[in-house]
Formats: C-alpha cells, structure tokens, sequence
C-alpha cells in the first residue's frame, strides 16, 4: 500500500512538472488550475500573477454562495476591483473596464447570465495588449459549457420603497458541439427622486459678473431599459469555432427632471426654473466570429459586427416668473438619430515554445444621420472611418518575459453638407517588460498608448441652446488624441493570506479632445479644442487579506492622484485621494458584504467631476438552487454626484441629490443539466457601436 502511495505521488510530481513546464514555455497561454490524479488532487494557488495578466482561480466556497457571474466576480474580492450585483457595475480606479468571455468583448448582463459552476478562472488584465484596443483594464472569464442538457436561470431583484429593480431570465441548450442561448434583462428606475443644487457666476470680458443659486424644489430621475438576445456557437476542439449573435437593447425612457428657483445677485426677481433632458430608441445588433486553426500552432480569427441606432434624445429648460403667463425662456431641442456602425477584424496568431506573434487589422465605419425637429427638421450627416493595424510580439527568457509592440491608426471623419472634417494617422507603441522573483512576487513596468476619436457630439457643427445665453457647437476639425501611459505594479503574496499590488501610474495626453469655453458677442459657447494637455501621475495600494481562510475576507484599493490640465486660457491643478473598501463575511452558506466606495475627483478641460460617493450592505442566503438576498443602499451618509467648473467665464458648482436609502429583496433561481466541457475562446473582438446625439446641458 505504501509503495502505491509512493508511485502515485511521483506520477502526480512528473505530470505536475510536465504542466508547469509547459505553462513556463506558452506563457500566456492559459493552465489547468486543479489536476486530479488518482486519489490526489493538486490544486493551484487561488491567485496567480503571470507575465501579463493575473489568474484568479474560484475558491469552492465563492462559487457555492454564487448565483451568477457577477456575484461570482463580486464573491473574488480582486485588489482594485469595485463590484456590485446589486448596482450592476464594476469599475477600477475609477475607469470602466472591458469585460469578455473567453476572449469575447461582452456587457456585464451577459456576465451576469454565467453560471458560477462554469467559470473555471478569471484573467485581470491592469495593462492590456494591442488587440484590446485601447482598454484600461480586462476581465476575461474562462468559461466551459457542458455538452448535453442546458441551464436555466431567473433573477429578480426589487427595492421595497422606490421604483427601482433589476430582472433576468436566461436559458442555454445543448448538444453536442453546438449551444444555443436566449437570454433577456430589464432594469426599472421609475421617476427616482432627485434634486439638484446648483450655483454659478458668469463673467463678461468687460469684467461684468452675473451670480445664479439654484434653490431645489424637486425633480425626478427614469432609466427603464430591457435587452433581448439570442447566440449561437459550434465548437469542433483544435480546429474551428464559429460564434453568432443577434441582440437587442431598447431604452423605453431615460430622463433626468430638476426643479428649482434661481435667485440672481442683480437684485431682480427669483426665477422658477424647469430643466429636463433625456432620450430613447432602440438598438438592434449583430456579431459573427469565425477562429480556424492551421498546423504549426498558427490560428486565424474573423470577426464583424453590425449595431444600429434609431432612437430620439430631448432637452427642455424653461425660466420663467412666478404667475406669469410668459416664459422668460423656454427652449426645446428633439434631435433623431438613426446611426449606423460596421465593423471588421482579422488578426494571425503564431505560437512558438516560448514566444508569439500576432498581427492584426480591423476597420470600422460610421455613419450618421441627425435631424434637428427644432431647427426646422435639418438634417446633418457625418462619416467617420478608422482603420488600425498593428503587431505584438511575446517573448519568454527564464524569470524575465517581454512584449513590445507597434500599432497605426487611420481616422477620418466628415459631414456631408458643408464638406468640413479631419483626417488623421496616429502611432500606437506598447512595450512590457514582467521579472518574476518567485511564486508571490512578481515587478511589471508597462508602457501603452492608444487614440482617442472626437465623437459626433464633439464635431457636430449644428447649434444647441442650453439656457437663455449659453450655447455647445462641436469643432469638425478636431483631431484625434494620443494618450500615454508608463506604469509601474509590485504584486505580491504573503503568507498565502495577503496579496495584492503596489504600483505607480504616469499618464499624459499631449492633445486631449476637451471643451472650449468662450464669448461670442452675447453667447457664452461651449465648443471643443484639441488643448495643450492632461498630465497625471497615481500612487495606489490595492490589497486582499484573508483574515479567516474562506470566512472573513477583506480588500481595498487607495488611490492619490495629483494632474495638471492645460488649454486655451488656463492652466489648472487638482489632487484627491480615492478608493473603496470592502469586507465579507461568508459561513454556513451565508455570505454578509459591507461596501464603501468614494468616487475620483477627475479634471478634464476646466470642470473637476465626481462619480457615486456610495456605501452598501447586503445579506444572502443560499439553499440549493435558491438564493435569498436583502440589502440597503446608502445606509449612512448622502448621496452626492457632481462636478465643478473653473472656468473665468464661468464658475459653477452642481451636486445631485437622489433618494438612494434604498431597501431591497433578490430572489435568484438556477437550474442546470448536462456534462461539462470546455467552451469557446474567443481571441479578439471587433467594436462596432452606433453613436448618438446628445442634448444634455447643464
């Protein structure tokens, strides 16, 4: 018995170091996280930093009090990372971050739709490639799909004191190398309470100075949207797979309404004041990938994709006397939108032992048509077109890795009726060099860089009134900006209870796209400029402590950041610190989060903006197929979300107010069936979304 012990403990060794070796020498290709052998398991370290990317494995406990992805995501607790299933969000440092499956661009509702059982891992990405496009940060969940049966799953989640919920339904079937997949979501806010303060100083170049306090005296915020969609994919291993989606997104209403009494510093009477924006339409789309494998570790992807906008956004601001019959102003904007987007890309992947090389081109293709119902039905069209091609290449030597790359992008964009627009070529760098120490503590210096394109609202040249005298005009020669970023990332594991990372990020963009405020006779115009730039430099730490192994787990990320922005006519400085933390108690099926974020105060042009300074906490419940969760939103403190402007022409400082102490009650169901296999890839994922106008002001 001890001699087949001893055998089956060095079979376990040689087949453990045959894995390692060969992960050591495709790096970053993915590795299995738990080989089973016999009677014994050998499991991998729950978080592994690799030359690229950090690894998270699911712990047993995080799936079992998991309904679905984002819970799951949420149940992980990565350092820098800030989730909730409850809100529907995930962000880091501030900045959105792209979310796929299996290398598939995707929409958290889609992640949200996963069954935690199916995620073997999920890949951090905090300095992506070229193929990601310009992205800040990645999550990609590796996921396998069985291959017999299907799963089905319901969420439905209500406040009990507002109208405010989130509902999901999503049901996938199997058979053999082929899944299909149709899922639908609707997320209900229903005129929210919410009020705005508001206060302001505009400056004539004659040195006259108008001040305006706005007094709250109600209003109300609406966002009802539901998606629809149906997928399919064909899986033959090693040789093809072919993914098909047909999806739609309707926005039913999007409104925010503020009322208030403006009172003015020139002595004359208080004004009543009545300001709402929104929009709705709806978003038909289509996305087909086509990867084929070749001999000599040589693949070819294809993907394309197709989005369509037709939808209308509305602005109404009205001023007037109490009891008068007549507004002192009162202005109406409906713009209809009806965009279109196609996209291409096409990249060639070549995998040696210890190095890659991708090379990669897409195309994207926009076009736009806006009608003006209030100047007189005119109509606008703009084209805008983008071409990249770049190349990456990956090389492994012992504890060192390297990547370094080189990309270009070709940006034209034009409007039909008076021929004004821009063409512009732009390089793309990226170069990353990772030293591994050891297992636990590994140094990462990346350097990136990506475009940025003006946006239809930037280059738009049709006139939109905002009050009585301020006015936005888009800029058609505009040019596209470069961004850069050098950054520094010490990961580290201590005693297997702590990790987490220490890290440094300088950014600059020489020629950021930002607005432009400025006099023109008695209008004060908002327009855009590329301006003379946006320098920032971050100090974080972002840990995870274990305090009790699979019960009391804590993370947190802490951010100072101090930036310079420069433009025409100013020179401005800010600094702020951020972050959020995060505790979790899980036990007996039970799982007690406690959250509080504080948003990053970010200057960009002359305004400083905040996001959602928010605190959460939620209970759940899990019993087999069930899942019973209560929680509360904002139970301590008020809730704040605004902005600040510096500008000398005009200083104005807003805070939004919503009633967010909300209450609520989650009930998530999952059935599934069928054996497990492993699913699609997904290794690039082509962009291909419809702009659209924009009527928001103040």
């Amino acid at each position: 018995m001890q001699t087949k012990k001893l055998i089956s403990f060095a079979v376990a060794a040689i087949s453990l170091f045959k894995i390692s070796a060969r992960a050591e020498a495709q790096e970053p290709s993915d590795s299995v996280s738990i080989q089973a052998l016999e009677e014994l398991v050998i499991e991998a370290p729950k978080v592994i930093n690799k030359a690229d990317m950090d690894v998270y494995h699911p712990s047993r406990s995080a799936v079992e009090n998991s309904k679905n992805g984002i819970q799951l995501l949420q149940n992980l607790m990565i350092p820098s990372l800030n989730v909730s299933d409850a809100l529907g969000t995930a962000t880091a440092a501030g900045e959105s971050v792209q979310v796929r499956i299996n290398g598939r661009q995707t929409t958290l509702d889609q992640v949200r739709s996963l069954l935690p059982e199916t995620i073997k891992r999920v890949e951090w990405l905090t300095n992506p490639g070229l193929r990601y496009n310009g992205a800040n940060y990645v999550l990609n969940f590796i996921v396998s799909n069985p291959s017999l049966g299907g799963s089905l799953m319901l969420n439905a989640l209500q406040a009990m004191n507002v109208a405010w919920g989130d509902y999901m339904a999503s049901a996938k079937f199997n058979s053999g190398r082929s899944q299909w997949e149709i899922d639908g979501h609707f997320r209900l806010t229903d005129h929210m309470k919410a009020t705005r303060e508001y206060h302001e100083t505009f400056t004539r170049p004659n040195g006259h100075s108008l001040t305006r306090t706005e007094r709250p005296v109600g209003g109300h915020i609406s966002g009802n949207n539901g998606n629809a969609r149906i997928s399919y994919n064909y899986i033959k291993t090693d040789t093809t797979v072919f993914y098909l989606s047909l999806n739609a997104n309707r926005e039913f209403s999007n409104e925010s309404r503020f009322e208030g009494i403006l009172s003015m510093s020139d002595g004359s009477g208080d004004i009543v004041l009545n300001d709402s924006h929104g929009a709705n339409g709806t978003t038909p789309s289509v996305s087909a990938y086509l990867e084929r494998h070749f001999a000599k570790n040589q693949t070819l992807v294809v993907d394309l994709g197709s989005s369509l906008y037709m939808g209308r956004s509305f602005s109404d601001y009205i001023e007037g006397l109490p009891d008068a019959k007549a507004n002192l102003t009162d202005i109406h904007t409906s713009i209809k939108d009806r965009n279109q987007a196609y996209a291409i890309e096409a990249d060639y992947i070549k995998n040696w032992n210890a190095s890659r090389l991708t090379l990669g081109a897409s195309y994207n293709a926009n076009r736009n048509r806006s009608e003006y119902e209030n100047l007189s039905d005119a109509v606008f069209h703009q084209r805008q077109d983008r071409i990249y091609v770049f190349a990456e290449y990956f090389r492994k030597y012992s504890h060192f890795t390297f990547t370094a790359g080189l990309g270009t992008q070709y940006t034209d964009f034009r409007f039909r009726e008076t021929d004004e627009g821009n063409a512009t070529w732009s390089l793309r760098p990226k170069a990353t060099v990772t030293y591994a120490l050891n297992r636990n503590h590994q140094f990462r210096l990346g350097f990136t860089s990506w475009q940025s394109a003006p946006s239809l609202m930037e280059t738009n040249i049709a006139p939109l009134q905002i009050d009585g005298f301020q006015w936005r005009i888009g800029n058609p020669y505009l040019k596209t900006s470069t961004s850069y970023m050098l950054m520094l990332n010490y990961n580290f594991g201590l005693a297997d209870r702590i990790y987490g990372v220490f890290g440094v990020r300088a950014f600059t963009s020489p020629n950021a796209i930002t607005p432009l405020i400025e006099w023109r006779e008695d209008r004060l115009v908002t327009t855009y400029e590329n301006s003379r730039g946006l320098q920032n430099l971050s100090f974080f730490l972002a840990p995870q402590i274990h305090i009790i192994q699979d019960w009391l787990t804590a993370s947190g990320y802490l951010q100072f950041r101090a930036e310079r922005m420069r433009g025409t006519g100013y020179d401005l400085h800010n600094s702020a610190w951020s972050g959020d933390f995060t505790v979790q108690l899980m036990h007996w099926g039970f799982v007690l989060t406690g959250r509080y974020q504080r948003a990053q105060r970010d200057l960009w042009g002359e305004k400083i903006s905040w996001g959602e300074d928010m605190n959460q906490v939620d209970l759940s419940c899990n019993r087999g197929k069930w899942q019973f969760r209560a929680g509360i939103i904002m139970p301590f403190g008020r809730y704040d979300r605004g902005s600040r402007l510096l500008s000398k022409w005009n200083t104005n400082e807003q805070h939004t107010r919503l009633d967010m102490r909300v209450l609520y009650l989650s009930v998530s169901y999952n059935l599934q069936w069928g054996r497990q296999k492993r699913g699609a890839n997904k290794l690039v994922n082509i962009d291909a979304n419809a702009d659209r106008s924009n009527t928001s002001g103040r």
